[in-house]
């Protein structure tokens, strides 16, 4: 079997006296689709911060690419290729697409062979590879964020991700607040990405997408994981049952 992406062992991390996420174990291997279940304050959140060094964990390990790694920011994360897409997708509304793609990176070049200005045109060329390589349409890369659609809006900051060689995305709530014609499309982009070789972590309340394009499940239940499941093996009666506590498993982390 490969070797997984990501490995977390035994993570705990505590605010106070609250355990917000406790002895946490997961893996996400190459090409995998996972989804993170849990109701609001099962730990979802936290552990994901976790993994993409905006908290430290008080306890225990993550291992990224077979190493242990230790991350003390966002930055160490992204370095390593760890990318997560929040729900306000971070992206600056008065600038146009490739703009932010390149939002903190940008490409300059020599003006008269002295003065550093934006290469605005490389920076367009190569926004439009990458989203011609992930099958993303917008009219112009040119137009202001502002302008795009919340799919449009979704797209260019998993583009965004993917240019900057993410190893692993994590999205949350990728499809809130979409219609229902956009929200297939971000899935479809999910699969694209699966085929792709590159594994994902979505959190999500919405069960349609959670079965359309997640390998396996992982569901938490204030702060530990108390089931795993092949998503093919399971259904939404079963799923809803295990983030509620309604259906008690065994919490052996094992895939059941």
């Amino acid at each position: 079997m490969a070797e997984a992406m990501l490995e977390v062992r035994g993570l705990t991390k505590r605010f106070g006296g609250l355990t917000a996420v406790d002895r946490m174990d997961m893996q996400v291997f190459p090409g995998e689709v996972v989804g993170l279940l849990g109701d609001n304050g099962a730990g979802k959140s936290t552990l994901i911060k976790m993994v993409s060094g905006v908290y430290h964990p008080d306890e225990g390990q993550i291992f990224f690419e077979g190493k242990e790694v230790r991350m003390s920011s966002p930055a160490d994360a992204l370095e390593l290729g760890i990318e997560t897409l929040y729900q306000d997708l971070a992206l600056a509304e008065n600038l146009d697409v490739f703009s932010n793609i390149f939002m903190g990176r940008e490409r300059t070049k020599r003006f008269l062979g002295l003065i550093p200005v934006l290469d605005h045109e490389t920076m367009h060329e190569e926004s439009k590879k990458v989203l011609n390589r992930l099958e993303i349409e917008i009219p112009s890369l040119r137009n202001l964020i502002k302008t795009l659609s919340g799919g449009q809006r979704q797209a260019v900051a998993i583009g965004r991700s993917i240019y900057w060689n993410a190893k692993l995305l994590i999205m949350d709530e990728p499809t809130a607040a979409l219609g229902v014609a956009e929200q297939r499309k971000v899935l479809d982009l999910v699969r694209l990405l699966r085929s792709q070789n590159i594994p994902i972590i979505i959190i999500s309340h919405q069960m349609y997408d959670i079965f359309s394009v997640t390998d396996r499940l992982v569901v938490m239940r204030r702060g530990k994981k108390v089931a795993e499941r092949i998503t093919e093996q399971t259904n939404t009666d079963e799923v809803i049952g295990l983030i509620t506590g309604s259906e008690e498993v065994a919490q052996t982390g094992k895939i059941g």
